[in-house]
């Protein structure tokens, strides 16, 4: 059979020489224009741009309420329902078993005594792509957790209120919703358009440009990470079932033309059988189309051993990697670097996707190699305080007197002399 997929054997330079921050590059300069109209123009800026880039005739509505969102979840029927409940309570319990690892602390310390509290930011901002399949997954993954972390206001922004989008909005209960996409709903977000104000946190996935917005917003506004264009690295040894990998790479896929489906693995006979399955699952794939233009960016690669595909994989540092070898849980232990992990062919990333308990929403363009994906740590702050009393620590005293000085700022120095020399009312 002659391939059409041009999923081609790739050298683990040329894997590594693929990034998505380089198409972020250049969507970092319209961007950035964008997102300076909407927060110098305000409505004027964004019903421009949502009218010329989202498509949306002028008189459409920007926002929507709880009682819109109310009418989307009553127009579902009650299977659909029960479902998205199902979804959300599986969503729900995983980032309640989150908050439960918080602890507020409270230690002694030289003087008295410190720790820190945990509180949620005010309000978040969530955006959900509408792109070529909107994800009422991704309402649920973004604006559920920040609902479980305790933020008070919760909006959501997405150029595709479908029923099902709102409804999984009305199911996280979501205090409003702004209907647009793109650098023109992140920037709206950050800086806040009327009645929206600006949101202390903006997460979510997106395109390129939502990416690069995010990238331009970060100065003024909290982001969780860099999460574009979906990934997909399989590491798989002789042990693997072909039919599957395949099926799994096909499923990252469908997403979109930019995602990247990378398999690795020391079996070079699994590389053609994984082809062979690609284009017989292709045939009746609905989603073939896209599916065969992102697997022309990934590819297979072939290595000497377990060692040198997790040593690949590591430097890939992609959103997903699915471990499907023998001993899978120990490969996965020894992988430094990834978004989320998958272990074993019982595993499929698609659980991942679709609400089994952990986020969806992951670090892409290597971004895995310095933060972890969505969670309700991402709408938490962690502060800390100090509560001294009675007489001074001399040790503490001199030692801070000492640094001051060391770093030339005398006035530092002589704030703690000050409290040597005069009674001080304490906390």
């Amino acid at each position: 059979m002659k391939s059409t997929t041009t999923f081609a054997l790739r050298t683990a330079d040329e894997l590594t020489a693929h990034s998505h921050g380089t198409s972020l590059l250049d969507a970092l300069d319209i961007a950035r224009d964008i997102v300076r109209d909407v927060r110098t123009e305000g409505l004027q800026a964004l019903r421009r741009y949502v009218t010329s880039l989202d498509g949306r005739a002028e008189s459409d509505p920007l926002f929507l309420d709880r009682a819109e969102t109310q009418r989307a979840w009553d127009g579902l029927t009650e299977d659909d329902r029960l479902r998205l409940d199902r979804i959300a309570t599986r969503i729900r319990t995983f980032g309640e078993a989150q908050m439960r690892t918080l602890h507020e602390a409270d230690v002694a310390v030289p003087g008295g005594r410190a720790g820190h509290t945990v509180a949620p930011v005010e309000r978040a901002g969530c955006y959900a792509p509408g792109g070529l399949y909107p994800l009422p997954s991704t309402v649920l993954m973004t604006t559920l957790t920040a609902r479980v972390a305790g933020v008070p206001e919760v909006w959501l922004a997405t150029p595709a209120a479908s029923p099902f989008m709102l409804a999984a909005a009305h199911v996280a209960d979501v205090d409003g919703v702004l209907v647009a996409g793109g650098a023109q709903a992140i920037a709206s977000l950050a800086y806040g358009v009327d009645p929206l104000k600006p949101c202390d946190v903006v997460v979510g996935p997106g395109n390129k440009y939502v990416t690069a917005a995010k990238h331009v917003v970060a100065g003024d506004v909290r982001i969780d990470m860099p999460a574009g264009p979906s990934e997909l690295v399989i590491i798989a040894d002789g042990s693997a079932t072909p039919a599957i990998i395949a099926a799994d790479l096909l499923a990252q896929a469908e997403h979109d033309h930019d995602a990247l489906p990378i398999l690795i693995t020391t079996e070079e006979r699994l590389v053609a059988s994984v082809r062979a399955e690609l284009e017989r699952q292709l045939e009746t794939l609905p989603t073939a189309p896209v599916a065969r233009v992102a697997l022309r960016n990934g590819g297979a690669c072939l290595v000497g051993s377990l060692e040198e595909a997790i040593a690949l994989s590591d430097t890939l540092a992609a959103e997903h990697v699915q471990v499907c070898t023998e001993n899978a849980a120990d490969v996965g232990r020894r992988l430094g670097h990834y978004g989320a992990l998958f272990i074993g062919e019982r595993s499929p990333e698609v659980l991942g996707d679709y609400g089994v308990g952990p986020n969806h929403v992951l670090p892409t363009a290597r971004g895995a190699r310095s933060v972890g994906g969505l969670s309700v740590f991402t709408f938490l702050r962690v502060r800390t305080w100090l509560a001294c009393a009675g007489q001074p620590d001399r040790t503490l005293y001199d030692d801070v007197r000492w640094l001051a000085r060391i770093e030339g700022l005398e006035g530092h120095a002589r704030a703690v002399e000050l409290r040597e020399t005069k009674a001080v009312r304490s906390g």
